[in-house]
């Protein structure tokens, strides 16, 4: 709450420079000011102005790390849950006891790939991936393939795939 005080209020000063500057400058040029003001207070209102700047500049820069240093940390987060994603299948695939063959059926049937991409990528028959992914579906105890995703998925969404921060 009290950052967003901050942040509103150095952002009403950017504003209230800016006002200033562009008033200054358009006033002299049409010849709107009728009487000058002292130069005392023209010099506080640009040291105020200029501060306000800074100000902006500073409060710019701390967001601009602040959003670095999350930016770092999601992606950590996300190369752990993809680590972890990857040791959950294997795993899995360790558990259900399937074939080499049967471990690159099922990634890339969990990868989103169609049968016949599969067995295009792995140089075998259509009939073959799909005996072979009955044996996956069959030994993880599932009838197709958004039942196996649905396996994972509910293990991403758990907790436990992430540490705590």
């Amino acid at each position: 709450m009290r950052r967003n005080i901050f942040v509103t209020v150095v952002l009403l000063v950017q504003a209230v420079c800016a006002i200033f500057f562009v008033s200054d400058i358009v006033s002299s040029v049409i010849g709107l000011r009728t009487r000058p003001i002292s130069w005392q207070t023209r010099e506080l209102l640009e040291i105020g102005a200029a501060v306000g700047l800074i100000l902006g500049v500073v409060l710019g820069a701390m967001t601009l790390r602040r959003t670095i240093a999350q930016n770092m940390q999601v992606r950590d987060q996300l190369r752990v849950a993809s680590g972890a994603f990857l040791e959950l299948m294997e795993e899995r695939f360790t558990h259900w006891e399937l074939t080499p063959a049967e471990k690159d059926v099922a990634l890339f049937a969990i990868k989103g790939l169609s049968t016949a991409e599969i067995a295009r990528l792995r140089n075998t028959s259509e009939g073959t991936v799909k005996a072979q992914t009955n044996a996956i579906y069959r030994k993880a105890g599932v009838s197709g393939r958004p039942q196996l995703l649905s396996l994972f998925i509910e293990d991403l969404m758990d907790d436990t795939l992430l540490p705590d921060p």
